[in-house]
């Protein structure tokens, strides 16, 4: 295999070929060319036509063979059919990269020439955007290697996306809403180039700011959530991402040809990356104009400067919604803002400055509130007045825009009336002042811009991995694939957690009556006693668990009606003996797991345990591997939380134990690739210091992780 191409010549490359180049303007291949020569691209451009001649003012060569030097970037844009033979050509050429427009590959089902386009390519150490793309724009090349119809202005912004028409609609918008452009990349199928690999280009690109993905379905998680952590120190990231309901991700994976995967641990992921996913397109935008032209907040203290005390509160809501704080220092807000508000006024926070307030009121208060040392944002928010003297808003906003500015803090103004003010925000947000027409969209940029703050600040954490037995967890699971199964009996599960230093109750398997009564004398009472059968999962629906037996005849009740139950459950089960084990004492039941997820490959997940895990879903997922701080955060983040702190006289459960078992069962995932699923629940945890108890484990395995896919 050959030396892949750097991906920094797809973004600057010296020469571009254009294969499919038209004369015809209804043609894409002339679209493309077109943009190319108009944008003022400044490498040398070759058009490719069998026919030759003369296109668009450029000498058209009939192969690309014959132009006769090494291109950097071929633009492929003829019938699908005719595909793979030109990326062999281009392969055998030396070309760098290759954006293959032309649809009707995986996302049509025809996935075998997209597999050969990739195989040609890789052998050859050259890199394949697509297929299915609308094309690449690069600000630093002045390339538009795109077929669409607007003309894009260079910026700070860069769009990576999956969707060819959201793309192109995409650009429309940011020249609409005056956003320059740093990039726009098209991805389609991702048959090589994905997300990973322009992220690595762009993270570094001085001139991009703020990148914004729109993503359908993800092949390779684990390298982007790599690439997203070390994306995401450096610049805001924000995510848009189709496929929250089932029947968007199943329309996403006929779309592009990939897999949406569970959204719940796509969120989980990106909250953990530091990216800042968006509700919406609209919402996307306005965080990423507002990231790109306005400083980041140094703290978490904002002040709310109102006229009105109902729009005050709506805003004290989002503020509270989106993870705003609101500066609540009493002496500091009467000292700054006493002076510049009316005696019937109010200067808490919000800080009402009365339906009477003119230009030079909020001129005052928000220079203040620039100017002050102890607040860190401000939200200003407008409603339309009688008394205002509307034709000072425009310039009162531009003044305190540019103040605070200067002072490097963020402000979000919201102003709410008629065609005067509507007409005021539009003008002004072309001049990229911060300044909606909703109070929610408001704070919702500041909350974003918050987030991503907190999360530089976080930084890069060193990861956690536990000392385990890998030898003898694949010893244990050795054995059961040689018996045929794909997944462990309770005892096989309980010691794989005992090899990797979980803790979890004494346990012995027995197969008659006077077994289970020696072994739970040897054991203690109270016992739990388990069905352990190749043929039932679930033990609990099939009857096949008894719980707190306290004597030897409660033995012999529980052995009989397990059985009974489970062979009525399911006739003709293979039962290997019923398992007898120590009774956990009551504590606050959780449930830890990890598993290989189809998207992001090694994940962890934790969250309130017991029968009613399914109903409640209050579970919270990460990639793996894992710091301690994450492990935490991910505790922290399930709503039943406060029940470890300890609730109505309890005392703090052991949250450092759960902490130590989250590393210890995701090692377990990302060290012996046998085991795809594991879940451990109920996980018991007891007060401070006591640690806890891992009850129940179920053990999913595979031959390899290849009988996932």
């Amino acid at each position: 295999m050959a030396t892949k191409a750097d991906i920094r010549t797809l973004f600057e490359p010296e020469s571009v070929a254009v294969i499919g180049a038209s004369g015809d303007p209804g043609k894409i291949g002339h679209s493309i060319l077109k943009n190319i020569i108009d944008g003022g691209y400044r490498g040398e451009v070759f058009p490719v036509n069998p026919r030759g001649g003369v296109i668009l003012g450029l000498n058209a060569y009939q192969r690309i063979e014959d132009i006769g030097r090494r291109i950097d970037l071929a633009t492929i844009v003829i019938p699908a059919k005719n595909v793979p033979e030109a990326v062999k050509s281009c392969a055998g050429c030396g070309v760098k990269h290759v954006q293959i427009i032309t649809s009707g590959f995986s996302e049509a089902g025809n996935r075998e020439a997209e597999t050969e386009i990739a195989r040609t390519a890789q052998a050859a150490g050259m890199r394949v955007l697509g297929p299915n793309i609308f094309g690449l724009y690069s600000s630093n090349a002045s390339l538009n290697a795109t077929f669409s119809a607007t003309e894009i202005s260079p910026g700070p912004v860069a769009i990576l996306t999956q969707s060819g028409a959201l793309g192109i609609a995409m650009i429309g918008k940011t020249a609409v809403d005056n956003i320059g452009l740093s990039a726009v990349v098209s991805l389609g199928n991702k048959s090589d180039i994905d997300e990973s690999d322009l992220l690595d280009y762009l993270m570094l690109h001085e001139p991009t700011r703020v990148v914004l993905l729109y993503i359908e379905g993800v092949k390779n998680g684990a390298a982007l959530v790599r690439t997203l952590k070390r994306a995401t120190a450096l610049k805001p990231v924000v995510v848009i991402k189709s496929g929250r309901s089932r029947r968007g991700a199943m329309a996403a994976a006929s779309h592009t040809g990939s897999l949406a995967g569970s959204d719940d641990v796509f969120d989980a992921i990106m909250r953990q990356c530091g990216v800042l996913r968006a509700e919406s397109v609209e919402e996307a935008f306005n965080w990423c104009k507002f990231l790109a032209f306005n400083p980041a907040p140094a703290g978490n203290r904002t002040v709310i400067v109102t006229n009105g005390g109902g729009i005050g509160v709506m805003a004290s809501d989002a503020c509270e919604k989106y993870g705003i704080g609101l500066f609540d220092d009493q002496e500091t807000l009467k000292k700054t803002f006493e002076p510049v508000t009316p005696a019937f006024g109010s200067v808490r926070n919000p800080v009402d400055l009365t339906g009477g307030a003119g230009s030079n009121d909020y001129r005052d208060a928000l220079m203040a509130a620039a100017a002050s040392n102890s607040m860190d944002a401000t939200i200003a928010l407008y409603c339309e007045t009688a008394s205002f003297d509307s034709e000072n808003l425009g310039p009162m906003i531009s003044e305190t825009a540019a103040a605070h500015v200067s002072a490097r803090k963020p402000i979000a103004f919201a102003a709410i009336g008629g065609n005067a003010v509507e007409s005021v925000i539009s003008r002004l947000k072309k001049q990229n002042v911060p300044v909606f027409g909703d109070v929610y969209a408001a704070v919702s940029c500041l909350g974003a811009a918050n987030r991503q703050s907190a999360g530089i600040k976080e930084g890069a954490e060193n990861v956690e991995e536990a000392l385990i037995d890998v030898p003898e967890i694949n010893r244990i699971i050795g054995g059961a694939l040689a018996e045929g199964r794909s997944f462990l009996l309770a005892h096989e599960s309980a010691g794989i957690l005992h090899a990797a230093g979980v803790r979890a109750p004494r346990s012995v398997i027995a197969r008659s009556i006077r077994e289970a009564i020696d072994a739970a004398e040897s054991i203690g009472y109270p016992v739990v006693m388990k069905i352990v059968s190749r043929n039932v999962l679930h033990k609990s629906d099939a009857g096949g668990v008894a719980l707190d037996i306290l004597s030897n005849e409660e033995v012999i009740d529980a052995y009989e009606a397990i059985m009974k139950n489970v062979r009525e459950y399911k006739p003709g089960a293979v039962i290997d003996g019923i398992e007898v084990c120590s009774m956990a004492r009551p504590g606050t039941e959780i449930i830890i797991g990890s598993r290989i997820d189809p998207s992001f490959g090694p994940i962890v997940m934790c969250g309130l345990g017991g029968i009613y895990v399914e109903v409640m879903k209050d579970v919270a997922f990460r990639a793996l591997p894992i710091s301690l701080n994450e492990a935490d955060s991910m505790i922290r983040e399930i709503r039943s939380f406060p029940l470890l702190l300890g609730v109505r006289g309890e005392k703090r459960k052991d949250i450092e134990w759960v902490i130590d078992t989250i590393i210890r069962v995701g090692t377990i995932i990302m060290k012996c690739d046998m085991i795809t699923d594991i879940e451990i629940n109920p996980v018991v945890v007891y007060d401070q210091g006591d640690g806890g108890m891992a009850v129940d484990a179920r053990i999913i395995i595979a031959k390899t992780r290849e009988d996932l896919k």
